[in-house]
């Protein structure tokens, strides 16, 4: 099996992993973050080599930059602006641009799904949740666009 498979399956089990603790708990728990990353430059390491490495590294710290400035004004999570940012680095930073489109239209297909079964059952849409349930879990959107973007759709 080759090493970009293996990188693969190991992006993808982590993936999943953050989509069902978000889906569950409404949380991404740092060491999945942390998992995340170091297992990110490790497969940039290993399929790359020393450049891949410090594009991906790039790529990781230039979206945990931005996340966290966007987690300041409230626009999203913590842990979402973390994890975005360890599956940032499985990807050069050439290839930014690449994941951001990914993210951004599963997170807008997966908000249009939960905005219409919110209205079917009733449950208003609020702006600053108290209740986890009312939150919206970014978490899966990363997850998805995360293995979109690693196929190159």
């Amino acid at each position: 099996m080759s090493s970009e498979i293996v990188a693969g399956i190991v992006l993808a089990i982590l993936l999943v992993t953050g989509a069902c603790f978000d889906i569950l708990s409404r949380r991404l728990p740092n060491w999945l973050c942390l998992t995340t990353a170091v297992a990110g430059l490790c497969a940039a390491a290993v399929l790359h080599g020393a450049g891949g490495l410090g594009s991906a590294a790039l790529h990781g710290a230039a979206a945990l930059i931005v996340g966290m400035v966007l987690f300041r004004f409230g626009v999203i999570g913590g842990g979402d602006a973390k994890f975005y940012a360890a599956v940032a680095v499985w990807f050069a930073a050439s290839l930014a641009p690449r994941l951001l489109l990914s993210v951004s239209l599963s997170g807008l297909i997966l908000f249009l799904v939960w905005f219409t079964y919110r209205r079917l059952t009733g449950r208003k849409i609020v702006r600053a949740a108290t209740d986890d349930a009312d939150r919206f879990p970014y978490g899966i959107a990363i997850a998805a666009g995360g293995l979109l973007a690693w196929v190159g759709v």
